[in-house]
């Protein structure tokens, strides 16, 4: 029988990792979990949100799916796993925060832009959530950076259709964020909602704050009506 490595990962987590924590752990069970920010990214495996944010246990509210897509809110009330975790993080959970991860080099952004496989119904119906940041240009490396960022920009604006959340920005009760995670260079650029664009985290003087208006680009450009 093959070595199996999966087994072995979770023995050294109890043994090795988990004592650093036991405290931690038994607090958050027994007076229940109080994580501050929901962190909606991207499911790509090399997008780390505790590794980013250098969150320990109970900081996040992770929602991961492809492309970091925020469902709309139109009452039909149907079987949402994105959608459900919004509403708890913000009504169960009291969340003040809320970020939306995408990041460089996007699988979903890429296929947006090219072919879907027949077979994968469900995918195809999902990318319609991110096509409005499409351009009309052939995908090169930068149309796929602005596409990227633009996408992001198109969730934040969605997130503020859900009326618990609405309201809740405006009381100043919680904030949005929106990231991009440049992979090969390490950094996370933030949208600045005053400039109208994403900031290199390094030279930015806030981490994003909403709320977000119909995104206007600096070529004048309306992201969505």
């Amino acid at each position: 029988m093959p070595d199996d490595d999966l087994l072995q990962r979770l023995r050294s987590f109890q043994l090795d990792a988990f004592p650093q924590y036991r405290e931690q752990f038994q607090t958050l069970v027994s007076e229940g979990q109080r994580p501050t920010t929901l962190f909606i990214g991207c499911s790509d495996s090399r997008l780390l949100p505790y590794l980013l944010t250098g969150a320990g246990p109970g900081e996040l509210f992770l929602v991961r799916n492809v492309g970091a897509f925020v469902p709309p809110y139109d009452g039909s009330y149907g079987h949402h796993g994105t959608a459900a975790a919004i509403e708890f993080a913000v009504l169960n959970l009291d969340v003040s925060r809320i970020v939306v991860c995408g990041h460089s080099h996007c699988g979903a952004i890429k296929a947006m832009y090219g072919e879907v496989s027949p077979e994968a119904h469900n995918l195809q119906r999902w990318l319609d959530l991110g096509r409005a940041a499409l351009l009309p240009v052939q995908p090169s490396p930068e149309a796929m950076r602005r596409t990227e960022q633009r996408a992001v920009v198109l969730q934040l604006e969605r997130l503020m259709d859900y009326p618990m959340v609405r309201r809740r920005v405006e009381q100043g009760r919680i904030t949005l964020h929106g990231w991009h995670y440049v992979i090969e260079d390490g950094e996370v650029h933030v949208f600045d909602v005053e400039s109208g664009g994403f900031v290199a985290a390094s030279k930015a003087e806030n981490s994003g704050t909403g709320p977000y208006p119909p995104y206007v680009e600096h070529d004048g450009q309306i992201l969505v009506d």
